[in-house]
């Protein structure tokens, strides 16, 4: 059983971030890093896979939509995002096949929450959309099948921290890493007892140059700007996200 669990979501090849969470006191203590998928697409992707396998058996992989196209895009199948097709071209073959065999969920027994089932975007789906304010109906969908004793789920992809109930399960979304809307920061979560939602606030302004200095991605400092600034907010990407779980 496990006592504290951190949870990092949608990194998106953010480097100044990740290290920004990875020092945090409650991850560094934490017994286990669950990593939910969308790692490596962003403009250093090499480095930040490289920072998470360092952690060794202390983290958890999960694969998200995000991380499978990077696989596909190395495999000839362009993607329509640019960072995507540039940051597969910039994985070593090690790191292309560790992508390729993450699994699309992961289920581990936490204490005071039972048994949580880890995913990106829902169980069944590495890029289906479900939201804060989805209908009951959606959450019935896209959970039928799950076993009776996962009691809690912890999903990413869209970016927006939330928990909530669903019908007698907890449902918790940490948030992104690298890429937040709604508010500048590293946005994670620490499960145990309880849940908790953090943000953890680092320089963004040198995190920005960082980026722009280090990463080979041309359009890295409009990346930067756009994401680690989190230029968009939460109404804006839940106008986006909205009509795709299915109201």
């Amino acid at each position: 059983m496990l006592e504290r669990v951190a949870v990092l979501s949608d990194i998106h090849g953010a480097l100044p971030a990740l290290e920004a969470v990875l020092a945090e006191p409650d991850v560094v203590s934490a017994d286990l890093v669950v990593l939910t998928g969308d790692i490596a697409a962003g403009p250093q992707p090499v480095e930040v896979l490289d920072r998470l396998a360092a952690l060794g058996d202390r983290a958890c992989w999960v694969g998200g939509n995000a991380d499978r196209e990077l696989v596909e895009a190395r495999a000839g199948r362009k993607s329509p995002i640019d960072v995507s097709n540039w940051a597969a071209e910039q994985l070593r073959d090690d790191q292309v096949a560790r992508l390729a065999a993450l699994p699309l969920t992961v289920t581990l027994p936490v204490a005071g929450l039972g048994e949580v089932l880890f995913c990106h975007a829902t169980p069944r789906d590495d890029e289906e959309v479900v939201l804060v304010d989805s209908r009951m109906e959606r959450w019935a969908e896209v959970f039928a099948g799950l076993p009776a004793d996962v009691g809690t789920v912890v999903c990413g992809h869209t970016h927006m921290p939330f928990t909530r109930l669903v019908d007698r399960r907890l449902v918790v979304n940490p948030g992104s890493v690298g890429m937040p809307y709604g508010g500048a920061g590293a946005w994670w979560a620490l499960l145990g007892a309880g849940v908790q939602l953090r943000r953890t606030g680092y320089d963004v302004d040198a995190a920005c140059a960082r980026v722009t200095a280090e990463s080979g991605f041309p359009d890295a400092a409009e990346w930067a700007d756009e994401y680690l600034r989190s230029r968009h907010s939460d109404a804006d990407a839940l106008a986006v996200f909205g009509p795709r779980d299915g109201r």
